[in-house]
């Protein structure tokens, strides 16, 4: 086959592993103040604004069954600037969620670091003006419609 005929992946999904999908799912509803678009009793599945997908398959019906348990990995959120950042933590530490990092100002910028039920980490963040505004034309082209 050649290389020029193949169509190269895009990761679209995010699948994480949890302990009860159902009450998971309920936890990710109201994060993210949708419903999913696919439900049964051992799967979840969101679509967000982004064109990502995040999935949430129960640890135990999962094959191969996985080796690890959540926080290896973090589910990231970018917001506009700082102020809305240490809005959304105040929002989430009255939901309730664990916070494992309080806001904190580091080398990209303002973030703070949240738990998933499943111990999976939630990180928040704006990026510093400096950075955000080096990464803009990449971003603007990673975000721009395909040619037709």
């Amino acid at each position: 086959m050649s290389h020029s005929s193949s169509i190269a992946p895009d990761g679209n999904y995010v699948l994480l592993y949890v302990d009860k999908p159902e009450a998971s799912a309920a936890f990710y509803s109201a994060l993210l103040a949708r419903s999913p678009i696919e439900r049964s009793p051992t799967f979840a599945l969101f679509a967000l604004d982004t064109g990502l997908k995040l999935g949430l398959w129960s640890r135990h019906t999962v094959e191969p069954a996985p080796a690890g348990r959540g926080g290896g990995a973090e589910i990231g959120f970018r917001l506009p600037d700082a102020d809305a950042v240490n809005r959304r933590h105040r929002d989430w530490s009255l939901r309730g969620l664990a916070i494992l990092q309080p806001p904190t100002d580091m080398d990209f910028g303002r973030s703070f670091v949240a738990l998933d039920p499943d111990g999976h980490r939630l990180r928040v963040f704006s990026l510093a003006p400096e950075i955000a505004q080096e990464a803009a034309p990449e971003l603007a082209a990673a975000h721009a419609s395909p040619p037709a």
